[in-house]
């Protein structure tokens, strides 16, 4: 079929023109010349942080700066044994640098696959290259779903209608002509057109705001953010007892200055929860590589975060429970029309859309284009309209306009082919009405009095993993809720087939006012005929009830409420809008893998709030131990070595395997009250059961050996107390919980008992009586946790 496009928006009185008359774009040598003039859209969108950037941010910290100044004087005052913190901290440094590397390359891989190659039309041919590869002055082709790269002036537009809502914060689209200004950031909602780059790279005002809301970033984060507030208040308990213990150490005691040098340090440097951060950054960046490997781009960091506190996910039908492709199954004729007229016009409305949908694609593969047919005229579809139309010269000289849609749109609402419509809709069939308009497509009301002629059946494809994706949602206590343009019986039969009970609502009917639309939410699973602004109202509403809400869909329809939503989630396969404006992209366009999504955000929140608490622990009795060994006006009670001893088998190593351990539960608010709630009576015991071992071996002891042998008890009590917080914390308990937990056990009594490590970590148990009182000391402050901690639980919830 040849055909003229002719937008509604131009003068009818003017002739349409003619492929042949548009522009053909730059030349080659006008783009070279471009680009040595650097006018180029350079503007860099990445997707992690640079090398430099891991490193800095790795290396150069608060706490590293402590610990290093500290570790510096250890080198020069005392035995290599009390530097072994700093090597420790080397270590950690450069495990997070290797770590946010790879999860860097693995990202970069990533969004080179998922990023947009917008159609530029240079010497007359459409080529797709990448966003960086644009000039000034490139004629940039758009269609449904695309996304404004760059910002230029409209050059031609066939029905353009243009989404800013991103930008302006208005709802509506609005309308392009020739001339219009176009801004980077906005999205093509409906018909097509090119325009030509007036602002490339960093001129571009609104991509630049673009990059920056896309970019890969550590911002925004609960758990973050939490960390940062305790390390704060760490910091501020750190000064005072600090100062105080410097003071006691090395004035009061007068001791032997390099020793009491070595216990001042020993006293600091445990109340730094530096692994605490070193391991939020591991678990993140592992997070990220896991998720890499099952084609999941992730391009917020804290939506790893966000998926674990999701529950309420919201689902658009098409692209997501149903492949996008359909068939046609067939065509029944209404008001005595001739079928084989009936499918040349399907055939020709196949025809007159360069960018068909999934509906107009099934119809194309259906019916055959008539030749003789022309195009005049068209009206692109939109999912606020429901339908698109156009008029046809046929050739003979006769003229007709038909639009092809939702038939409880088109149709009044007492038409007899509404009953059909709903008997095909109930077995999850979906139908669209063929109606012969009266009045021309640019009339405000073009179906107005249309003339039903045919109803065309189609059906869809179910995605063959989407029932188990649903169960599992199910199984999590995850609320599924389908917002759908299509009507609301087909879309619950579909719903249906796939094990998605629940009443099916007509979302027209849907109150406007928000508590009143939550409720109806809560009532409802499947909603149908939504609008696209319906949607984002709908996400609106739920996390109005306190919901933390995914937003899934691969539509132009789904941006609006993608932005909204808590986390968006956005089909590879879907359009440039709804990627720029997603967290996460599932490139494999897998509906599958939003189990392993959520569940790697579950794993990684949930293991932080379980290891922050052994961190913390530590941070609160070693403060507490300064202030007691300050107000008591003794030695304080442990070197280095010994208490990077205990750091390393009661919380390094054991949390390193629990942070990287599976965990399905969802994660829940107020991090810090939940982590701080049982750090702080965990600490308080340990700091107490410590002190009181320490005086009593004070008074037991005497003679040269003394601080050694009262530096020992004092030791193995804190281990015994430590060890107790990891096996609370550790529960429930598995094979490889239990073997980690005796596994540190076990190394701490070789270095008991091999005379080498004794002499190497200082530590000797003298005599019988200290010991045990050790022993049992421990067994009382352990009974004492696991009571305080279940009062806690039951006493301040959260």
């Amino acid at each position: 079929m040849s055909h003229i496009r002719a937008g509604a928006e131009l003068d009818p009185a003017r002739p349409a023109p003619s492929p042949r008359t548009r522009p053909a774009g730059l030349g080659p040598a006008e783009v070279a010349e471009r680009v040595a003039r650097g006018q180029v859209n350079d503007v860099p969108v990445r997707s992690s942080r640079s090398l430099g950037e891991i490193v800095r941010a790795n290396v150069l910290t608060r706490f590293n700066a402590i610990i290093g100044v500290l570790w510096l004087i250890m080198l020069v005052v005392a035995p290599i044994q009390d530097s072994l913190f700093g090597f420790v901290i080397l270590a950690n440094t450069a495990i997070g640098i290797v770590q946010e590397w790879r999860a860097k390359q693995t990202l970069d891989s990533l969004a080179v696959i998922g990023e947009a190659r917008p159609t530029v039309r240079r010497d007359g041919v459409a080529l797709q290259v990448a966003t960086g590869e644009i000039v000034l002055d490139d004629l940039i082709e758009i269609g449904p779903g695309d996304k404004i790269v760059v910002d230029g002036v409209c050059a031609e537009a066939d029905g353009l209608e243009i989404d800013e809502s991103l930008l302006t914060g208005e709802a509506d689209p609005v309308v392009k002509r020739p001339g219009d200004q176009v801004m980077s950031g906005s999205f093509v909602v409906a018909g097509s057109g090119a325009f030509q780059a007036t602002k490339v790279g960093r001129e571009a005002y609104a991509a630049r705001l673009a990059e920056e809301a896309s970019r890969f970033t550590l911002v925004h984060s609960e758990l973050r953010s939490g960390i940062s507030t305790i390390l704060k208040y760490v910091t501020w308990m750190m000064v005072p007892a600090a100062v105080g213990l410097v003071v006691t150490q090395l004035v009061i005691e007068n001791n032997d200055l390099k020793d009491a040098v070595a216990r001042t340090v020993g006293g600091i440097v445990p109340m730094v929860p530096e692994g605490l951060v070193l391991l939020t950054s591991v678990a993140f960046a592992i997070g990220v590589i896991r998720l890499g490997r099952r084609q999941c781009l992730v391009q917020e960091l804290p939506a790893i975060e966000g998926l674990a506190r999701v529950d309420t996910v919201c689902l658009d039908k098409t692209g997501t429970l149903t492949e996008g492709g359909m068939d046609v199954t067939g065509v029944r004729p209404l008001n005595g029309a001739d079928e084989p007229y009936i499918r040349k016009v399907l055939g020709a409305l196949g025809e007159s859309d360069p960018r068909p949908n999934a509906s107009l694609r099934a119809i194309i593969d259906a019916f055959p284009d008539s030749e003789e047919w022309r195009c005049v005229e068209s009206l692109p579809f939109s999912s606020a309209r429901k339908y698109s139309g156009a008029a046809f010269s046929e050739g003979d000289g006769e003229t007709s306009t038909w639009l092809l849609g939702a038939p409880d749109v088109l149709l009044a609402p007492d038409d007899p082919a509404l009953a059909e419509t709903e008997r095909l809709n109930e077995r999850g069939l979906r139908v669209l009405l063929l109606a012969r308009a009266r009045r021309d497509l640019d009339d405000p009301e073009p179906a107005r009095d249309a003339r039903p002629t045919a109803l065309v059946v189609l059906e869809q494809r179910l995605r063959p993993d989407a029932a188990d994706t649903l169960r599992y949602f199910a199984e999590q206590n995850v609320r599924a809720k389908v917002l759908s343009g299509d009507n609301a019986v087909s879309v619950g039969a579909v719903a249906a087939k796939l094990g998605l009970e629940g009443t099916a609502v007509d979302a027209r009917r849907l109150p406007a006012d928000p508590p009143a639309m939550a409720e109806a939410l809560d009532e409802g699973t499947v909603f149908g005929r939504v609008t696209p602004q319906q949607k984002r109202d709908m996400v609106d509403a739920l996390q109005s009830r306190g919901r933390t809400v995914a937003m899934t869909g691969d539509g132009v329809n789904d941006v609006l409420a993608l932005k909204s939503a808590d986390i968006g989630v956005a089909m590879g396969s879907g359009s440039e809008a709804t990627r720029a404006v997603a967290q996460i992209v599932l490139l494999d366009n897998s509906f599958a893998s939003l189990p392993s999504v959520v569940a790697e955000g579950r794993r990684v929140i949930g293991n932080i709030t379980r290891v922050a608490t052994l961190f913390l622990v530590k941070t609160v009795y070693s403060v507490l131990l300064a202030v007691l060994v300050v107000c008591a006006q003794v030695e304080y009670p442990f070197l280095p070595r010994h208490l990077t001893l205990l750091s390393t088998l009661t919380i390094g190593v054991p949390a390193f395997f629990l942070a990287l351990a599976p965990n399905t539960e969802r994660a829940r608010p107020q991090f810090v009250r939940r982590v701080m709630r049982y750090a702080v009576p965990g600490g308080v015991v340990a700091a107490a059961a410590t002190f009181l071992t320490y005086l009593l071996a004070r008074h037991h002891y005497s003679g040269p050996g003394a601080l050694d042998a009262e530096t020992s008890v004092a030791t193995l009590t804190l281990f015994l107390v430590s060890m107790w917080v990891l096996v609370i914390i550790a529960r429930p308990y598995t094979w490889w919980r239990v073997t980690l937990v005796a596994s540190m056990g076990v190394a701490f009594l070789l270095v008991l008992a091999v005379p080498a490590l004794q002499d190497f970590f200082a530590l000797k148990l003298v005599g019988v009586t200290m010991p045990w009182a050790a022993v049992g000391v421990a067994a009382v402050a352990s009974g004492a946790l696991e009571y305080l901690w279940r009062w806690v639980g039951r006493r301040f919830p959260v």
